[in-house]
């Protein structure tokens, strides 16, 4: 057993925490440099990172574009985190948190920010009234599966994620403990989805968009080394048809490459795709 800590009365941020994010963890806000942030001639600009946070905004905007809604054109940039672009001043007008994704919203007289990648998926299906059910059970139903994603993510990614794979040392207390949530979470996806097609239900939604890039990537073993293997994520079979079958959808294919370093770093109109190897659009397979 590692040895036991015992925390000073008053915590002081008096040295990294460690990891592999630890040069850009710091316990204040605000910008650390002074940088505007490009702007693109689509009424939409999108600042993101095709993490499984970042790549719900693109798929939402290309799900909007391969149903014809021409309306729905965006640029997206992006935003390294790893080199601190969330910390510019630019950035940090449109997200003070100084997460990715941002969006900034050209489309009417005065432009609107939109932050956290919840808030964005909704602001604009209600825009578009598509992929968000207008009232009633469903509508209800949508949001709630959509708010357990964003309360459920910090234990799989900043839980499980970081003590498995990014930490410094291995610990058996954290790993235990964030294993067995995250496999919980999985438990409650795989229940849902013994019932129903989608989270929602019949119809595809924003939850689906929203629990897609956490849920996929795990299960088809891209996140966090072998961990597929160590949660044994052959047993959640009806979340295994979900991500298969979500996965293979144009909208996916393509949104999830948005801001992606070996996708498109950057998008401003469909024909990008085009420059990128037919296998990259291929709808994503399971590693293990």
């Amino acid at each position: 057993m590692a040895d036991s800590y015992t925390p000073p009365r008053v915590w002081t941020w008096d040295a990294p925490s460690g990891g592999q994010f630890a040069h850009i963890n710091r316990p204040v806000a605000g910008p650390t440099h002074e940088r505007e942030l490009p702007l693109g001639s689509h009424p939409f600009q999108l600042y993101s990172l095709a993490t499984p946070n970042g790549q719900k905004v693109g798929i939402l905007f290309e799900e909007l574009l391969a149903a014809g809604v021409g309306d729905a054109e965006y640029d997206a940039w992006l935003i390294d985190i790893g080199k601190g672009d969330q910390f510019s001043s630019g950035f940090v007008a449109i997200n003070p948190n100084s997460k990715i994704p941002a969006l900034l919203d050209r489309s009417g007289p005065e432009p609107i920010r939109v932050f956290e990648s919840g808030a964005i998926l909704v602001h604009l299906a209600e825009k578009f009234g598509m992929f968000l059910p207008a009232g009633g059970q469903a509508r209800a139903e949508c949001l709630s599966w959509l708010m357990w994603q964003m309360g459920s993510a910090p234990f799989i990614g900043g839980g499980f994620g970081h003590f498995y794979a990014y930490a410094p040392e291995k610990f058996e207390y954290p790993i235990n403990r964030y294993a067995m949530e995250t496999k919980r979470l999985f438990d409650v996806a795989d229940r849902r989805l013994a019932t129903a097609r989608y989270f929602a239900g019949d119809d595809y939604t924003i939850a689906d968009m929203a629990i897609w890039g956490w849920l996929g990537a795990l299960w088809r073993g891209d996140a966090y080394g072998d961990a597929a293997t160590f949660l044994s994520m052959h047993e959640y079979e009806n979340v295994g048809r979900w991500v298969m079958d979500v996965g293979a959808r144009e909208g996916v294919r393509r949104g999830r490459l948005v801001n992606s370093r070996d996708g498109l770093p950057e998008r401003h109109a469909a024909s990008d795709f085009d420059a990128l190897d037919p296998a990259r659009l291929a709808t994503p397979q399971p590693q293990r």
